[in-house]
């Protein structure tokens, strides 16, 4: 097939997703629990300030993806957004992980902010490339695929890193680690991106702005019941993620395994990719990726039943949800990607406004999953030092019970959902 992309073309994309992943795995895993007990903020106050934080990507994610459709450059219009995002992203994640002793509160609130500016200034630009590089259907299925494997690389080194220095089982040592591993990483892949890959001259003649995006609506109805089933399953996987380190080490007492069980979760995710990619391509992506959330949901329906001495069973779980993981990173956006090429046909440069909108509503579930576990777990008396009865089940509840719910609130909204492709 002609359009076939070459190998070479899916590492040069898909290669920088590694570093971005090791840096995204503490960012939401471990920053939370670092803030709550080495820095001894309460878990109230660090809910609300990485919420509050995060919603300040509802502004730049959109901002920054119309931006980067309408920058010119002799470089590209995607590439300069990535390089000053890299080098920002570095410096201002050191600074949130070296907090000062006091005004902590402010600190985290402002250098949080930076690195998800900083996040975004490479998120969103590279995604929005993904629509750009092929028009084929399929072959942008391969590339959210390839993207998504790396991703999953490299959450699985930031996993192993800490594993094999034996310090997984402190958030500020793993952070410390896995910093040191990201500069080196996002330094030596980074060329591949900005030298191994072309941006293709495209016939796109007219920008749109924020006016118009209420046509995007019109045109394909069926993008807002995507983009909030979207929310809703993020927001779904954003709750287990954050409160992980809480539920293995409290609920089940196993906090020896938490390296071990997130590199099953992973690895499970690695070795599901090929299959979804295979019944994606033979009965449509939408299809596949609401029998993933059924998978998932059936998973964690009974983790609010398990406590002490429950690991095999949790470990079970584990393998179950993270089969589903692989369709949910890679089917998404896929599914994104080819709304994009739709509308590009039409001479109109959407890629990066709906990318962007795309990272604000990741980013909305993240901050969602943040304020609102470690608010109610503020709410009920959790101290992690010393957890109460109702403190524990809450976690339970807030890890599974509640995710299960979104889950099947967003089959639900895709329950309609056609793919016009």
């Amino acid at each position: 097939m002609s359009n076939k992309l070459k190998n070479r073309t899916l590492f040069a994309y898909g290669s920088i997703a590694i570093p971005l992943a090791m840096l995204g795995l503490p960012l939401y895993i471990y920053l939370p629990t670092f803030y709550a007990q080495t820095v001894g903020l309460s878990v109230t106050a660090v809910g609300l300030i990485l919420f509050f934080s995060r919603l300040t990507d509802v502004i730049t994610d959109p901002l920054i993806g119309l931006f980067s459709d309408r920058f010119k450059s002799p470089y590209g219009k995607r590439k300069p957004f990535i390089l000053l995002g890299s080098f920002l992203l570095m410096s201002s994640f050191y600074a949130l992980i070296h907090p000062p002793k006091e005004q902590t509160e402010f600190w985290l609130f402002g250098f949080s902010m930076l690195v998800y500016l900083a996040w975004s200034l490479v998120s969103v630009p590279y995604l929005a490339w993904s629509a750009e590089i092929s028009s084929n259907y399929h072959e942008k299925t391969r590339l959210s695929v390839t993207r998504e494997l790396f991703t999953i690389m490299g959450a699985l080194l930031a996993l192993l890193v800490p594993y094999y220095y034996g310090v997984s089982e402190s958030a500020n040592e793993s952070l410390q680690v896995l910093y040191t591993l990201f500069i080196f990483l996002l330094l030596g892949l980074l060329p591949f991106i900005l030298f191994g890959l072309k941006e293709r001259e495209n016939s796109v003649q007219r920008n749109i702005g924020f006016s118009e995006f209420k046509k995007i609506w019109q045109k394909i109805p069926s993008l807002k019941n995507l983009q909030l089933a979207f929310v809703l399953n993020a927001l779904a996987n954003a709750l287990p993620a954050t409160l992980f380190l809480f539920y293995v080490e409290l609920v089940l007492e196993e906090e020896s395994k938490t390296g071990l069980l997130l590199l099953i979760y992973f690895t499970s995710g690695i070795i599901a990719l090929p299959f979804w990619t295979f019944l994606a391509n033979k009965w449509g992506k939408a299809k596949i990726w609401k029998a993933s959330m059924i998978l998932a949901s059936l998973a964690f329906i009974f983790v609010p039943f398990l406590g002490t001495g429950d690991l095999l069973f949790f470990t079970l779980i584990t393998i179950a949800s993270g089969f589903s993981l692989g369709a949910d990173m890679a089917l998404p956006a896929s599914i994104q990607a080819d709304i994009v090429q739709k509308l590009q046909s039409k001479n109109n440069a959407y890629a990066g406004l709906l990318f962007g909108i795309w990272a604000m509503l990741t980013k909305l579930a993240l901050a969602l999953a943040v304020g609102l576990g470690f608010v109610i777990l503020g709410m009920v008396g959790f101290d992690p030092n010393a957890p109460t009865a109702l403190a524990l089940t809450t976690i339970s509840l807030l890890y599974a019970g509640i995710p299960v719910v979104f889950k099947l609130l967003s089959f639900w909204l895709m329950k309609d959902y056609k793919e016009a492709f």
